[in-house]
């Protein structure tokens, strides 16, 4: 995968979050979301990729654009596979939060798992928690494990977590385990790649979220040697015949970072709003400022690039 690319793919994101970011606090999340389909959908073409979606806003029937199995990219160069979320946290955008942010996650053809819109028990670390960590142990045994890792105590250690009825035996444990929590309300792949950002605060993540959204995260983590173990749960009958249908034949399969995302992988995203590792899109009268983060997993390189964007020169913008 040529590594240009990557440059390319970051014009994805900055535009999908500066379309997004016009609607930062304004209280619908569905327009915002919208704007950085719309976005993403049009820059996409420009990029020199034979490629499809593998993750993204759901089905043909379901979504319009950047549906899963739709091609983009001029058609023409490498043939790849991309799992995206135009916009990463639509509630938190919608209601002017941190966290919100554009992302991509790019491999080559066979290199992502084509995972099923359904939900996913996670657990995440940096590179301490390698080897270490194993999700079918309780939260008390994984925060032993990474704080032996780290050569700290348990009560050092930040663990991230989505606000959830659904989490309240996790809380109540991590808690009782005397670990400190940093609790969300959206954004669990920004909350994964926290775990392995130095100075972000945060060590490991627990909980349920999105099983699409793990990919991603899994992505990330990849390219930062991180940690990220998955289990599908799915919430019904037919989540489960999805999941069959995509070629998961075992549902209680515990998902290594390596079944997730291997190989030769880049990595997005642009801050929509400030958040643990990003900053978000700030408008000038001239334009717009971005902070975007770029990662190769082959390479192991990692560029933070911030960029003016004049409006008079982006007119769509």
């Amino acid at each position: 995968m040529n590594r240009n690319l990557a440059m390319e793919f970051v014009r994805v994101t900055e535009m999908a979050a500066i379309a997004s970011a016009r609607l930062m606090g304004r209280g619908d999340e569905k327009a915002a979301d919208q704007a950085a389909v719309d976005a993403m959908r049009a820059m996409l073409d420009s990029v020199e990729c034979d490629a499809t979606v593998v993750i993204g806003e759901g089905e043909r029937d379901e979504a319009p654009m950047l549906y899963i199995g739709e091609k983009v990219g001029s058609g023409t160069g490498a043939k790849l596979e991309i799992a995206l979320d135009p916009l990463e946290g639509t509630t938190i955008c919608a209601h002017g939060g941190y966290n919100s942010i554009s992302v991509m996650a790019i491999g080559e053809a066979g290199n992502l798992l084509h995972a099923p819109d359904t939900y996913m028990l996670k657990i995440a670390s940096g590179p301490e928690g390698k080897g270490k960590l194993d999700i079918r142990q309780t939260p008390t045994e994984n925060l032993k494990r990474l704080a032996e890792a780290k050569k700290c105590r348990v009560a050092d250690l930040t663990a991230i977590v989505l606000d959830r009825p659904r989490h309240k035996e996790l809380i109540e444990e991590i808690r009782a385990a005397g670990a400190r929590i940093n609790l969300i309300g959206d954004g669990d792949v920004s909350a994964a790649i926290a775990t392995a950002t130095p100075n972000s605060g945060i060590d490991i993540l627990f909980g349920i979220g999105g099983a699409p959204e793990g990919v991603i995260a899994a992505a990330a983590l990849q390219c930062l040697n991180g940690e990220f173990q998955g289990i599908l749960k799915p919430r019904n009958p037919g989540e489960v015949e999805r999941a069959l249908k995509m070629g998961i034949d075992d549902i209680n399969r515990v998902f290594k970072i390596d079944d997730l995302a291997k190989g030769n992988l880049m990595f997005v995203a642009t801050g929509v709003t400030t958040g643990n590792f990003l900053d978000g899109v700030v408008f000038k009268p001239w334009g717009c400022l971005t902070h975007s983060l770029v990662m190769r997993s082959e390479s192991g390189t990692i560029r933070h690039i911030r960029a003016e964007h004049h409006f008079d020169k982006k007119p769509r913008y």
